[in-house]
């Protein structure tokens, strides 16, 4: 009787376990791997061949093994913020917690005008035009965002199959840009001269800022493990998919940005929609001008599914904080017949689409894409700098020689430096050159400002959260003694 009575009164044990190793697989695809992103490194030219490779080296493996590490040790429902709180206090895992779920307000509108865009290609070159008319991107991005919102509301046992869904059509259209190019190329020959020199990284102010993209584009392999509670075995199968995941995505990127250089001339790629249109230029020169539209299709699901994945993994972190009671312990509920996390869900989506309308104002598209992104990177890497130093700060934890079933970063406490140390710098640099206008920047001072007074203005929301929620608890405590 009461083990019931602690269940019911203890939302967290209230969450299903319904995830297995294919799922967290395709989780991690849906989330880490983006079209958006192969566009904007074929955007900036064959350098980026070397910087995803440069990227993957310094970023994507230490993270991978940081990530292993903590999730093996510490598998508990949010993830990130959990880990920074045990290596640092209440505090910090706060800023880490508040700061990775704020990066979403700003995350979610790009994801969401990104995928509008290529959605448009459903079209074919008809549908060129819609990537630039901005009630059309703002109707479907709204309706992205009810979908995965409305599935991951209903239960993760029905929203993981649209994240297992979003992961296999993210990766088909990108091995389809892949095949269509290799056959080009053969028949035609590439649009693109390859040579050592070009490939090699190009560092100038004007393109300094794409590297905090390419980072970022490795990032999301942490998420999952934010809904330990969720996954079947958490110690055995996060760090298998975790490993499976990385292989694919680090491949994939590398190959399709390849692919679209192939058919597309730099200077012509989109930001945002450049894999389709390679896919529409390369299957109409192929004659099978179908095919651009059928992958058009495809990617639609596989947006869904990114946008899914992000709404169910963030808002685990606000739903375990609400419970620590920093955030208003509304955030800390559970929907009483579906077991999830509806308030923090919900109003994520709101906020969402609120910095979605005001990202319009009196800018473009493309430079309202730009401020968004830049936003999300700064937001997004501070709790990862908590990561890597989190990693470091529980080497001396006797749980880490004890627990048999620990992922560990090899070397010792060597390794363990050498990693987390490699990818805290690298992170540190994303975020400095998160703050430089990209060199295409109309209006640069107004891409600043933005920035910075968004950015400033979320931390400053979140540290006002704190202390209330800080006041409250040491209230009940006297009350209580």
């Amino acid at each position: 009787m009461s083990q019931t009575s602690d269940a019911q009164s203890n939302p967290i044990q209230q969450l299903r376990k319904t995830m297995g190793f294919w799922d967290v697989l395709l989780f991690n695809i849906a989330t880490v791997l983006g079209p958006r992103w192969v566009a904007a490194a074929a955007h900036n030219g064959p350098s980026s061949i070397s910087l995803w490779v440069i990227a993957a080296v310094l970023f994507f493996i230490p993270s991978a093994m940081v990530i292993n590490e903590l999730s093996s040790r510490f598998p508990e429902e949010g993830g990130l913020y959990v880990w920074t709180k045990e290596a640092f206090g209440d505090f910090h895992g706060f800023v880490a917690g508040w700061n990775y779920w704020a990066y979403t307000v700003f995350y979610f509108p790009a994801l969401l005008l990104a995928s509008a865009a290529m959605s448009a290609y459903i079209l074919g070159e008809r549908g060129a035009a819609l990537e630039h008319d901005r009630t059309f991107l703002l109707l479907l991005s709204v309706g992205y965002l009810t979908v995965a919102v409305g599935l991951n509301i209903i239960g993760l046992n029905i929203g993981k199959w649209l994240q297992n869904v979003g992961g296999v059509s993210t990766y088909l259209p990108l091995m389809a840009v892949v095949g269509v190019a290799a056959i080009t190329a053969m028949k035609h020959g590439a649009v693109t001269l390859f040579t050592l020199h070009n490939i090699l990284p190009t560092w100038n102010w004007d393109t300094v800022n794409f590297w905090s993209q390419i980072a970022f584009a490795f990032s999301g392999l942490e998420l999952v493990s934010a809904m330990s509670q969720e996954v079947r075995n958490p110690r055995r199968t996060l760090p298998r998919a975790l490993y499976a995941a990385a292989v694919l995505i680090a491949l994939m990127y590398i190959l399709a940005t390849i692919a679209v250089l192939i058919l597309v001339p730099a200077a012509e790629v989109s930001n945002t929609s450049g894999v389709f249109h390679a896919i529409t230029v390369g299957s109409i020169a192929l004659r099978i001008g179908f095919l651009g539209v059928v992958a058009a299709i495809i990617v639609t699901l596989g947006n869904a599914g990114g946008v899914g994945s992000t709404v169910a993994g963030i808002a685990r972190v606000p739903f375990v904080v609400g419970i620590d009671r920093y955030l208003p312990k509304a955030f800390g509920k559970i929907h009483p017949r579906w077991k999830t996390p509806y308030v923090a869900i919900l109003v994520q989506a709101l906020l969402s689409c609120a910095i979605l309308l005001v990202s319009q104002i009196n800018e473009s598209t493309r430079g309202a894409y730009d401020v968004l992104v830049s936003a999300t990177n700064i937001l997004y890497f501070i709790p990862f700098l908590y990561m890597f130093l989190a990693a470091v700060r529980l080497f001396s934890r006797k749980d880490r020689k004890e627990n048999s079933e620990a992922i560990l970063i090899p070397g010792g406490k060597a390794g363990v430096w050498a990693i987390s140390g490699t990818g805290f710098l690298i992170v540190l640099l994303g975020i400095f050159v998160s703050l430089v206008p990209p060199g295409d920047s109309a209006n640069k001072f107004g891409f600043e400002m933005k920035l910075v007074v968004g950015t400033v203005a979320t931390f400053v929301i979140g540290l006002v959260l704190y202390w209330r929620g800080a006041r409250a608890k040491a209230r009940e405590a006297a009350a209580g003694s």
